[in-house]
């Protein structure tokens, strides 16, 4: 007789830096989806920069003898590495492995929640909201579906009591954060805070720091929280039923 056909495995792709926290991070937050998951096999892989290597974890995967995987991008958008990156190396992956590519993780819910989260541990509360201006700090990109997802993200924000919130980037496009503080100081706001939104450490979070100079506030990255665990295993979910509907 067959045993219980085991789940996906999980494995986590992330962008990598030369900055060692952002490895870290990833670690941190494969870490907490493991407690949370315990029954499920889950593991780290970068695009570059970092090891293993996307092409060797799955490597790996195949040699201990794994059939289905969940691809899953460390990723708050669908811009160039959600649609061009992840899906050509994935097809470079051993031809035994049944390979299921899981949805970026934003937008999300649990993403505005984990933004206010690092808000409230940066020292606000919630009474704060009506008189704080958020900048929403991301990345950047110069893909046009991945910068309307943030413009989104920020108005459903501002949604939450806040009041105002702005987007701003460090790369790819303007306005950058420093801009944004200033323009809110312009207008009258009377606390200025920057969110940055973002994984993990690293260059370009370093940016929306220096240029969050001029703020009240500065939140942490989006990093290993509960929230974000959630979200991963939420999308691996997701991804992983038709692979069970399959395999029963």
């Amino acid at each position: 007789m067959h045993g219980p056909v085991p789940p996906p495995a999980l494995l986590l792709i992330a962008h990598g830096s030369r900055d060692a926290r952002h490895a870290a991070t990833v670690r941190a937050l494969a870490a907490r989806v493991r407690e949370r998951q315990p029954g499920t096999r889950v593991e780290v892989s970068f695009l570059d920069f970092n090891s293993p290597s996307v092409p060797d974890q799955l490597a790996r995967l195949d040699s201990a003898g794994l059939r289905d995987v969940v691809a899953l991008p460390l990723l708050l958008t669908r811009a160039f590495h959600a649609k061009s990156d992840i899906p050509a190396v994935l097809r470079e992956a051993p031809a035994r492995l049944r390979i299921v590519l899981a949805d970026v993780l934003g937008p999300s819910p649990l993403l505005l929640a984990a933004v206010e989260r690092r808000l409230y541990e940066a020292g606000l509360r919630p009474e704060d909201k009506s008189s704080t201006g958020v900048v929403l700090a991301s990345a950047g990109s110069t893909d046009p579906e991945a910068i309307a997802v943030i413009a989104e993200i920020a108005r459903e924000l501002r949604h939450t009591g806040w009041c105002t919130v702005r987007p701003a980037f460090a790369s790819a496009l303007l306005p950058r954060t420093e801009d944004v503080v200033r323009e809110l100081r312009a207008t009258g706001v009377r606390r200025v805070a920057v969110a940055p939104y973002v994984l993990a450490p690293g260059r370009l979070p370093d940016r929306i720091g220096r240029g969050a100079a001029g703020a009240d506030v500065l939140a942490q990255v989006l990093g290993a929280s509960d929230e974000l665990a959630a979200l991963v295993l939420e999308r691996y979910e997701e991804a992983a039923l038709p692979v069970h509907a399959l395999a029963s």
